[in-house]
């Protein structure tokens, strides 16, 4: 049977995620997912389960609304550096998920870095 593209992201997407759950020692983790029309990106307390900060290309106060773009993912990865250091958080780890570590994404994880975030 022939893997489709699905698959063989989901299958990506798996095999970061728990390399990223071998290396954690308790730090937040960035993920991020882009569809075709937008960016958005989530800091995950794993240990409890839940979302501590987010942000997403959908939110009109960016301004950046169904521009799928490198300059609305630089701007997204401003706002979680901002918001992720109102919630307390310095240090996270990078979950690309299935998407490679380039364009928009590396562009998102640019940002959030010049942002303040260790990542």
């Amino acid at each position: 049977m022939a893997n489709s593209k699905r698959t063989l992201f989901l299958k990506r997407r798996l095999r970061v995620r728990n390399k990223l759950r071998k290396v954690n020692a308790g730090r937040m983790r960035l993920s991020v997912h882009r569809s075709n029309k937008n960016i958005s990106v989530q800091l995950i307390d794993d240990v409890a389960g839940k979302t501590v900060a987010s942000a997403s290309s959908m939110e009109k106060d960016l301004g950046v609304v169904g521009q799928n773009n490198i300059a609305a993912a630089t701007k997204v990865g401003a706002v979680i550096a901002e918001r992720a250091k109102k919630a307390g958080v310095e240090e996270a780890y990078f979950d690309r998920g299935g998407f490679l570590f380039h364009g928009k994404v590396k562009a998102l994880a640019d940002a959030a870095r010049e942002g303040g975030l260790k990542i």
